[in-house]
């Protein structure tokens, strides 16, 4: 088996997906597929230079909206595990 036949090819989900179009307004809108990355730009190239720059020109899908695009920023990242939960109180009441 070569090296060629090893590696396998980047899956779909770690590439980043951004949408890139117009709002109602005029203003280029980029949003990330996830909602939690974006923006309102004057123009296209300085949309396209954003996601270039978020990806640190690594690879990325662009989708061209053709119609109207609005930025919606309400997807919020969820919080990562807590890596110490809360204590039992009660259990701790009752060591005490």
């Amino acid at each position: 088996m070569t090296h060629a036949e090893q590696a396998e090819p980047p899956s779909r989900e770690q590439v980043p997906h951004f949408k890139v179009g117009r709002d109602c307004h005029g203003n280029w809108v980029v949003q990330d597929q996830s909602a939690v990355r974006g923006g309102l730009f004057v123009n296209r190239d300085a949309a396209l230079r954003f996601i270039r720059f978020e990806n640190c020109d690594g690879p990325q899908a662009v989708v061209m909206v053709p119609g109207v695009l609005e930025l919606d920023m309400c997807n919020k990242p969820k919080p990562a595990a807590d890596p110490h939960p809360a204590i039992d109180s009660q259990r701790l009441r009752r060591v005490a």
